[in-house]
């Protein structure tokens, strides 16, 4: 069996971009790509976008000439250069010429190009990983190959942080018929009068009171605040004083979707998934890895954790 090449990571990622975009705002010309569609196409990006230079240099170097808006019917008029790039995204051929992959990247707007560019992103262990796991029965190398795209891409984009929770709308009804339901038993206890004002108003005092007393005596139960100490949070007051250089474990406030954070240790018996989901989470922290019970935001450089893949398990778990 051959092995994987960096040729064949990228040609994977182009086209794995192409299946992500090709029914996105340029469906006209990708969905059912043709020569012709993918000239008109290309022309349209060089002349309504920003191309960098290494773009440029791809255009000149596969069609002949450099970019010119005054070119405009020589280059409308050489659609076959096209063709290999056409069969490319279909499917149907293996280009040699690495030009035609980086055009294609440029039509479906893959960022790690040209290839020059994608292949200083791959770690040779890492390529050197996969084509050694071609003959294991962990995971298909289909999968891994996958998974180091992803990881190459993910490493070029901004982390993004937790999106809030959307608050359920769906019980205000049911509060409204508490309310409804309270007022018609209010009426009845007065024998369907309305109740003397005196007794409205000792009943609202009386709520305002109760309600500061358990405000208060929440305050006393529970701190404010967490702080991050070595592998979980524990809560601790907003009074408390930082001792030492550095802020990062500084406290903040309480926040239970987090405070059950924890950083975990594993092994290659360590159960990583659930009904095919991932139940560890990691961040790369310099050339390591540190792994978590649940999602979140790493709590010390504040990078956003992300669920375990097979790729992760075999370059960080079993092959340390």
């Amino acid at each position: 069996m051959n092995n994987i090449t960096l040729e064949d990571l990228y040609k994977k990622a182009v086209i794995k971009q192409y299946e992500e975009v090709k029914n996105g705002e340029d469906y006209i010309y990708l969905s059912a790509p043709t020569r012709g569609k993918l000239n008109k196409l290309c022309w349209e990006i060089f002349e309504t976008k920003p191309v960098s230079k290494d773009d440029q240099v791809v255009f000149n170097t596969l069609l002949g000439f450099p970019f010119d808006l005054n070119t405009k019917n020589k280059f409308r008029s050489n659609t076959n250069q096209f063709r290999p790039i056409e069969t490319f995204l279909k499917g149907e051929t293996d280009p040699d010429k690495m030009e035609v992959v980086d055009l294609a990247a440029i039509l479906v707007d893959f960022q790690l190009r040209p290839f020059n560019k994608f292949r200083k992103q791959i770690d040779p262990d890492d390529l050197e990983l996969i084509n050694d796991l071609r003959d294991t029965k962990f995971f298909s190398p289909q999968n891994s190959s996958d998974d180091l795209i992803d990881e190459v891409k993910n490493e070029n984009v901004i982390d993004q942080k937790i999106e809030e929770p959307e608050e359920n709308q769906s019980e205000e009804p049911e509060s409204e018929l508490k309310q409804e339901g309270q007022k018609q038993e209010s009426a009845s206890t007065f024998g369907g009068k309305k109740p003397p004002i005196g007794i409205w108003r000792y009943s609202g005092i009386a709520a305002v009171l109760a309600g500061l007393g358990f405000i208060i005596y929440l305050t006393l139960l529970k701190n404010d605040c967490m702080q991050w100490s070595g592998d979980h949070y524990e809560e601790v007051s907003c009074d408390l004083k930082m001792e030492g250089i550095g802020t990062f474990n500084a406290p903040e406030p309480y926040d239970e979707r987090i405070i059950d954070l924890r950083r975990i240790k594993v092994c290659d018996t360590t159960t990583f998934f659930k009904n095919e989901k991932a139940v560890v989470w990691y961040a790369k922290v310099g050339d390591s890895v540190e792994f978590f019970n649940t999602h979140g935001m790493h709590p010390e450089n504040g990078r956003a954790l992300r669920p375990i893949t097979p790729y992760i398990i075999h370059k960080y778990v079993v092959k340390k």
